[in-house]
């Protein structure tokens, strides 16, 4: 159980990452918070009058305990989407032109509630909801509320309170959006949560491999680095296999344990990535940390041997394989400067087409997904 002292920080339930298993359950995460923190009365009367204090200010009352269920447009991980969902969104991210603005969302304020450091998602969101004539506001731990120990749950019911529409949320404990979800009566879009998913993410890379190949039909990808800790590669799988992608996950046992095979059905492991390689269609690259190689068995002068992308290992994959990653790059790490700035990456393409899907996930959360 977790304690008060616990609640009334922003800290969450981290994802299980055992060597057991790599399941996790945000419901679960969330209800524990819920459930040690409902016995406040005096927490719940101060919440009530700040629910009464003006509700004609908005078009619209609000909710100010558990929902149980998100509301409508809310985008929290892509493991329960539906395969037809996920098209909807992509076919909508196709139509979308940052170049040319749309007013779908003109008057609507978003929120972009960041507990951790970002720069392409950040941007991305915010470019795109700016794209569709939204409002856009940015909260971050530092500088805001949060530094004194305001809880999740208080800081989405005051964003509420001063008219959000929409909340953006990045948070480095799984299962906070999850939980802001289930208490608020606006679309939460998961931004990235700790260890668990990164929705966004997966949907542009899914756009970005459309845009260079024909279908997922037929497709061999390959997913390179640190599995264990990335949401990234949580995403990628669930949305992968369900359209039939065969998956092979390839990288050391300290950032590939053999339990990995069990994330998403079809999935394959191997430690060598030659063999990883051959045939493959699709190759990402995932950022490795270098403080996360500290006590481990491997080095990183021999991860560097073993796992970077270069020329001549790109060569074992199909002839018109396209390489990914999604940011920050690190040269001479993950992979070569000439294999970065090759004919095959697209890792720039993969930047610029997180504004279009981000502005179908904005457009399709707030009702307006024409």
């Amino acid at each position: 159980m977790l304690s008060c002292q616990n609640v009334a920080r922003h800290s969450v339930v981290p994802a299980s990452c055992s060597a057991g298993t790599l399941a996790f359950s945000p419901e679960a995460a969330a209800r524990a918070i819920i459930n040690a923190g409902q016995s406040s009365p005096a927490r719940l009367a101060r919440l009530q009058h700040l629910a009464a204090a003006s509700p004609a200010a908005y078009d619209a009352p609000f909710a100010l305990f558990p929902m149980n269920t998100p509301a409508r447009g809310s985008l929290l991980g892509i493991e329960h989407l539906e395969a037809n969902e996920i098209l909807g969104l992509l076919k909508l991210a196709r139509r979308m032109n940052p170049q040319k603005a749309r007013p779908l969302l003109r008057g609507k304020r978003i929120v972009l509630l960041f507990y951790e450091a970002s720069t392409r998602t950040r941007s991305s969101f915010e470019f795109a909801a700016k794209a569709l004539g939204a409002i856009t506001t940015l909260v971050q731990s530092s500088g805001s509320s949060i530094e004194k120990g305001e809880s999740v749950l208080d800081t989405g019911y005051t964003l509420r309170a001063v008219g959000a529409d929409c909340i953006v949320m990045r948070h480095p404990s799984a299962g906070a959006p999850h939980l802001m979800a289930q208490h608020l009566d606006i679309p939460i879009i998961n931004a990235g949560d700790g260890m668990h998913e990164h929705p966004s993410q997966a949907l542009l890379d899914a756009f970005t491999i459309l845009k260079h190949k024909k279908s997922f039909q037929g497709l061999q990808a390959t997913i390179v680095g640190d599995i264990l800790h990335s949401r990234v590669a949580r995403s990628a799988c669930y949305l992968l296999t369900k359209f039939g992608v065969k998956l092979t996950l390839c990288g050391p046992p300290e950032f590939v344990p053999d339990v990995a095979a069990t994330l998403a059905p079809g999935l394959r492991v191997t430690r060598h990535l030659e063999d990883a390689l051959r045939g493959t269609d699709v190759i990402m690259l995932l950022r490795v940390q270098k403080e996360r190689l500290a006590g481990q068995k491997i080095r990183l002068q021999d991860y560097i041997a073993r796992y970077q992308m270069t020329t001549a290992r790109l060569k074992l994959a199909k002839r018109e394989a396209i390489v990914m990653h999604p940011g920050p790059i690190i040269r001479g790490l993950e992979l070569t400067a000439e294999v970065a700035d090759g004919s095959q990456s697209v890792i720039v393409d993969e930047v610029h087409n997180g504004v279009p899907t981000r502005m179908a996930i904005l457009a399709r959360a707030l009702g307006k997904a024409k």
